[in-house]
């Protein structure tokens, strides 16, 4: 249902029947990680006026990676992050990525 990359791809999926007999397929709550059990790949530095989908792109080579950085400091305002130049922000493999696993694997190259 979610590609291999998407922040949802392990969450399952329920049904509600409505009134009439409609039924609703919805995606269950998701719970992010314990960032301590994230195996940290290096830092990068926010540069004034970045934002998360630009260090995704650059870190990961892929914008929509952006997930992985927020889950990685258990923000509830993932904006937060890149409001103040110079914070050094963990770049981490996913969830359940054991260290030393390839960085392809994990949705995208490792940038500069």
């Amino acid at each position: 249902m979610f590609s291999a990359t998407s922040r949802y791809q392990n969450v399952p999926t329920a049904e509600l029947a409505l009134p009439g007999g409609r039924t609703v397929t919805y995606v269950r709550r998701r719970f992010p990680p314990d960032p301590d059990t994230l195996t940290t790949l290096t830092t990068h530095a926010v540069a004034a006026g970045e934002r998360l989908d630009h260090i995704a792109a650059r870190e990961f080579g892929d914008p929509e990676q952006a997930w992985r950085i927020a889950d990685a400091h258990r923000v509830l305002a993932p904006e937060s992050l890149t409001a103040v130049p110079g914070r050094r922000l963990r770049i981490t493999l996913p969830a359940g990525m054991p260290q030393g696993a390839s960085v392809l694997d994990a949705g995208g190259g490792l940038g500069g």
